[in-house]
C-alpha cells in the first residue's frame, strides 16, 4: 500500500485528491474529500445519518466535527509542507460555537507555527457561510522536517 506521503506528492503533481482520503478508514467512513479551491485546500464532509450526535435538531455529532477539523488540519500541514514523515497529533483544542446542522460542512486550516518538530495549524468548520463558523480548533503536531 501506498503511504500517505507518497499519495501527497501524486496528487501534487497529478491534480487528483481522491486517493488521499481512500487511504485511511476513519476518512472513508466519515465520508471526508478533499478539495482544490483555488490556492486553498478544504476538507469537506458530506452528511450521512450516522454522523449525527443529537437526532432531535438534528445536528452533527461533536466528536465529527472534532475528526472533520483534525483530519483538516493533517492534511492541510502534508500539502502546505515538505514533512518526511507524517505529522502525528500531540493535541487538539476544539471550540464548538453553534449548532452543525445536517448537511455539507467544509473545514479550511491555516498554519500558524512549523517548527523542527511541533506544527501548530488552526482550522475552522463552516456550513452554509464561512463567515458563520459551527467550530474552531488548534491542532498541535509533532513532525518530522527535512533536515
Amino acid at each position: 500500500m501506498t503511504g500517505l506521503l507518497e499519495l501527497v506528492e501524486a496528487a501534487r503533481q497529478g491534480g487528483d485528491l481522491a486517493p488521499l482520503t481512500a487511504a485511511i478508514p476513519a476518512a472513508r467512513f466519515l465520508g471526508l474529500a478533499v478539495e482544490r479551491h483555488g490556492d486553498e485546500l478544504l476538507t469537506r464532509l458530506d452528511f450521512a445519518p450516522h454522523l449525527v450526535g443529537n437526532a432531535l435538531l438534528p445536528a452533527l455529532h461533536g466528536g465529527t466535527i472534532a475528526a472533520l477539523l483534525e483530519s483538516a488540519a493533517i492534511y492541510g500541514l502534508l500539502w502546505d509542507t515538505r514533512s518526511e514523515g507524517m505529522p502525528k497529533t500531540i493535541s487538539i483544542t476544539v471550540e464548538y460555537l453553534r449548532s452543525a446542522k445536517a448537511t455539507t460542512t467544509w473545514a479550511r486550516t491555516e498554519i500558524i507555527h512549523h517548527g523542527r518538530r511541533v506544527a501548530t495549524v488552526r482550522g475552522v468548520a463552516y456550513q452554509d457561510d464561512v463567515a458563520k463558523p459551527v467550530a474552531a480548533a488548534t491542532v498541535h503536531l509533532l513532525v518530522k522536517s527535512p533536515a
